[in-house]
């Protein structure tokens, strides 16, 4: 079911992400406590939603699926591959320790997207998921 899917690439997956990083950043500004925690809930489950698709994701073109059944990631898969990103943001609250311990996470979650054959990183290795870009529905 996967093998004829096109992974997507790292710079479309960094575009992706990127905008997810901006919704949850305006709901932090625009509502400072509650928008900050609801945009950790929103990262937490965000590749849940919508088929496989956080809004990021969406604008994209891209689309989390299970390597297992090859359908579209459930919040509990999208919990598992977001948990290290999710940590990294609440750290980074905290001036320095938590400004390095959110660099970490993104240089390590960077390097084994990179390292893997299959484009898969950290969260997706742990919930058993990948990015696929999904295909443009042409209107005649």
């Amino acid at each position: 079911m996967l093998e004829d899917a096109k992974r997507a690439g790292l710079l479309l997956r960094g575009v992706a992400k990127s905008l997810d990083f901006i919704i949850v950043a305006a709901a932090a500004e625009i509502i400072p406590r509650a928008g900050f925690f609801a945009g950790i809930a929103y990262l937490f489950i965000s590749d849940g939603l919508f088929g496989g698709r956080s809004f990021g994701k969406q604008l994209i073109g891209l689309k989390v699926v299970s390597t297992t059944t090859g359908q579209a990631c459930s919040v509990r898969d999208s919990i598992l591959r977001n948990m290290a990103l999710c940590i990294g943001v609440v750290l980074w609250k905290i001036p320095l320790i938590g400004w390095i311990f959110i660099a970490l996470i993104l240089a390590f979650e960077f390097i084994m997207l990179l390292g893997s054959k299959e484009g898969m990183r950290l969260g997706d290795e742990l919930a058993k998921t990948t990015v696929i870009q999904e295909k443009l529905k042409v209107e005649s």
